[in-house]
Order: C-alpha cells, then sequence, then structure tokens
C-alpha cells in the first residue's frame, strides 16, 4: 500500500461516520448528474470511489432491475457507513483501489466518479484503468457536488492554473487516458465532466 492509499484511508476512515450528516444536501445534485449522464436501462456501471454510496440510489433508478450497479472504494469505514444506510441494496459493494480494479477489460458501459480525481495518486494511469474496464463508446462521469472555486473557497484555499479539474487541463488528460471529452460544466453548484471511451 503507498502512501498515497495510507493517507486516503486515514482522511476518509476518520470521517466515515460522519460523512452523510455533513453533506446533507447533496442528494439532489447527485440525483441531477446521474441523470444528465443518460444511462439506459440495462446498463453496467461502476460507482468508482463511492464512498458513503450516495449516488448508488440515483444510478440504480437510472439502469433499472435489469441493470448492474458497483461500488468501489478504498476505504472500509466508507463502505460500512454505505451498508449501515442501506444502500447495499442499490449496488454491489465492493472493497477495491481503482487503480487496480478486480474487473475484466470492457466489462461496463460507464464510470461515475464523484469526488475522484483530487484523490488519484497518478491521475493518467489511474483514468486509464477505468478506460481499461469500459467498453469503447462507454462513458464516464467526473463530478462534485459543488464547483472548482466553491470548494477551494471551502478549504481556505485560491484555484491555481495547475488545477487538475481546469478544463484546459482535464481534456488533455482525458485523451491521454483514452477518453474524450463531451462536455464540461464547472458552476457554484455542480462540476460535471462527461466523456466518451475511445475505440
Amino acid at each position: 500500500m503507498s502512501e498515497d492509499h495510507t493517507h486516503v484511508q486515514d482522511f476518509f476512515g476518520a470521517r466515515a461516520a460522519d460523512w452523510d450528516r455533513k453533506f446533507p444536501d447533496d442528494g439532489p445534485a447527485f440525483e441531477r448528474a446521474v441523470a444528465e449522464f443518460g444511462l439506459r436501462a440495462g446498463d453496467r456501471v461502476l460507482d468508482a470511489g463511492c464512498g458513503t454510496g450516495r449516488a448508488l440510489a440515483a444510478l440504480r433508478a437510472a439502469v433499472g432491475p435489469t441493470g448492474t450497479v458497483l461500488g468501489a472504494d478504498l476505504t472500509a469505514q466508507m463502505l460500512s457507513a454505505a451498508q449501515r444506510a442501506g444502500r447495499a441494496a442499490d449496488g454491489a459493494l465492493l472493497l477495491a483501489d481503482v487503480a487496480r480494479l478486480p474487473l475484466r477489460d470492457g466489462v461496463l458501459d460507464a464510470v461515475f466518479a464523484a469526488g475522484l480525481i483530487a484523490h488519484l495518486p497518478d491521475p493518467g494511469a489511474n483514468l486509464g484503468e477505468l478506460a481499461r474496464v469500459v467498453r469503447p463508446g462507454g462513458r464516464l462521469a467526473l463530478f462534485h457536488p459543488i464547483g472548482r472555486a466553491a470548494l477551494a473557497a471551502r478549504h481556505g484555499r485560491a484555484l491555481t492554473p495547475d488545477d487538475l479539474r481546469a478544463e484546459h487541463n482535464l481534456r488533455p488528460l482525458l485523451a491521454r487516458s483514452g477518453w474524450r471529452m463531451t462536455s464540461y460544466a464547472d458552476e457554484d453548484t455542480r462540476f460535471l465532466a462527461l466523456a466518451v471511451r475511445q475505440g
């Protein structure tokens, strides 16, 4: 386990029990993002870095009973919180590193990733791993319930040009990782970048 993983696990593990109480109003933002993602009935979708599973109900509603919903997270405490909240009913929960997913090539139709990209130790390679498990033409959503400026203000820091989620950085990063960005929204009330898996 790398130091990056230890830091992520320590950070989120210590906050897992109170995570949903800390951000009680994010549900509608997750639902809107999943709706805009354009999933279809029967799709196979992964919530990468699912945390407490706040997107799982919306993902399940989008893919219906014939679809497959997986939630993968590196932090056992987050998955335990998802189970306590009853969210395992909407998708299978996996204790897994999104940098090395225990999935076959091209097995998924889509990956939804909320708040994930800032915590990836090697964003290019890790986005490439997400591309590996998605079929050509499949989709990726990089989401956060608030935009970059609002998130920076929450953490008491300024936005900088080297911010990984800035469009001028994210678009070429996705392209190098097997994805083509199709839309980009960075507003106070959400961040949502959508991409398609290149064939």
